[in-house]
């Protein structure tokens, strides 16, 4: 992704207002119903500082956590794979399908299988794939692509998405909010009469019971993980907690970090296939553990972005976010979160400009109900970013470098930053010579002042003498 590439998307976000408004709305919506919700904790500070510490120990006793959960998900009847990579993933999935005639997938809302590209890889293996989270349904039906982590759709509106479900499933044009979902529920019913594959990512791992944990607003998560006769668990490395009463920390700053809500309509605990003395659920549970680079993650110096709990509250919280929607950041993880996974997990990729595209207000942090420290991660990859800037930029630095060293430089970069920038008379400035006129195109600088404070005050000192 170059830096022209990166602007050409955030200018073309900027010019829509239609989505530019919808996503305003719905992310201050949601900071208000966080705030609400965290109200309602007797001390939600000290809870978000537990949450962290839970993770961060899992994540320095990772390998002892994941080989205890893995013991109990077996025991519990369940099949346990490893991959690698995101194509080992893949394949391992669909030779799953092939090796077991599946030909028709429901899917509860996951991450981790956009993070991997499996819905293409199934439809390739010849395996029909539905979304069945209703915002993920309508983006599959729009040939779209999400662009908020918890809220796929936050960028359309009723007659975006009334126009897909009539030229799609062929039903009567209605922007009704109602009638729209009973019409989807109507058209997945059916396909969950006749699905033979569910898929589904995990929220928690519990290493003590070999439970998975599945949180939802809707009640696809239940029908997708009962229905179908073999279901697939594709699970980051990272998502493993040690304890099952560690859950209830963790399921009271979920939602509420989200939507606001006390906990989601849905939490869903799967300990493995059904048993002769269960109703429903699947005759084979297999649990896929996802790698991607997350070991990588965990032996670098940025390790504390595994703690995320993928609830979406930073994006909420980031007027650069609110701003230029999830698409402009080209990447399953969008806003300050995406900025950091996204180049520590796609590290062919060219990705330097995402760290960048943050205020670095430290609005992302005080949302986390895990206490990432967000800004200095950007803060951090930016410096570790700079091998991959271009010459000019690195030039303009080693100037600035030479300048703050030196007071006679100093003075005379003064001057001549005063000549090259332009105003309109307002005191701000609009343009500049060369590269200065792209920089303060896309920043608020005041023009520098005609005369120093050192000049200010040498002439104070001479009036007073």
């Amino acid at each position: 992704m170059s830096s022209r590439a990166f602007r050409k998307r955030v200018t073309a976000a900027i010019a829509d207002r239609r989505v530019a408004a919808a996503v305003h709305h719905a992310t201050w919506h949601k900071v208000g119903a966080r705030a609400a919700g965290m109200r309602m904790l007797r001390n939600p500070e000290r809870l978000r500082e537990l949450a962290g510490q839970i993770k961060q120990h899992t994540l320095e006793r990772l390998p002892e956590y994941l080989e205890q959960f893995t013991a109990n998900v077996r025991r519990n009847g369940g099949q346990v794979h490893f991959a690698k990579d995101a194509a080992e993933a893949r394949q391992l999935i669909c030779e799953l399908a092939r090796s077991r005639g599946l030909k028709l997938a429901v899917k509860v809302k996951s991450m981790t299988t956009e993070e991997v590209g499996l819905n293409s890889a199934l439809e390739a293996a010849g395996v029909r794939v539905f979304e069945t989270d209703l915002g993920e349904f309508i983006v599959q039906l729009d040939r779209d692509r999400p662009s908020h982590i918890v809220t796929p759709i936050i960028h359309k509106d009723r007659r975006q998405i009334a126009t897909a479900m009539a030229r799609e499933l062929g039903c009567q044009y209605t922007e009704d909010p109602a009638a729209l979902t009973m019409i989807a529920r109507k058209y997945l019913r059916d396909v969950f009469r006749r699905c033979d594959l569910g898929i589904s990512g995990v929220n928690f791992g519990v290493a003590e019971t070999g439970t998975i944990c599945i949180c939802t607003n809707e009640g696809n998560g239940r029908m997708s993980t009962t229905r179908p006769r073999v279901q697939v668990a594709l699970m980051g490395i990272e998502k493993v907690i040690p304890r099952l009463s560690d859950l209830a920390v963790f399921l009271k700053l979920l939602a509420r970090s989200s939507t606001g809500q006390p906990m989601g309509s849905y939490t869903s605990l799967i300990s493995g296939p059904r048993r002769a003395t269960d109703a429903d659920g699947p005759s084979e549970f297999h649990l896929v553990l996802l790698d991607n680079g997350r070991s990588e993650i965990l032996a670098g110096p940025f390790a504390e972005v595994l703690r995320c709990l993928r609830c979406g509250a930073c994006l909420n919280a980031c007027p650069v976010y609110r701003n230029i929607g999830g698409h402009a950041y080209h990447s399953v993880y969008p806003g300050p979160i995406g900025s950091l996974v996204t180049p520590l997990l796609d590290r062919r990729g060219d990705h330097h400009d995402l760290p960048r595209a943050s205020s670095l207000c430290g609005a992302c942090r005080v949302a986390c109900p895990v206490n990432i420290d967000l800004p200095e991660l950007l803060v951090r990859m930016r410096a570790a970013g700079r091998a991959s800037q271009g010459r000019l930029k690195k030039l303009g630095f080693f100037g600035w470098l030479c300048a703050m060293r030196s007071e006679r430089a100093y003075r005379a970069a003064q001057r001549i930053l005063q000549a090259m920038l332009s105003d309109d008379g307002s005191g701000w400035t609009t343009g500049g010579v060369g590269p200065l006129a792209s920089w303060t195109a896309g920043r608020d600088l005041l023009r520098p002042a005609p005369r120093s404070f050192r000049q200010l005050w040498q002439e104070e000192l001479r009036e007073q003498s």
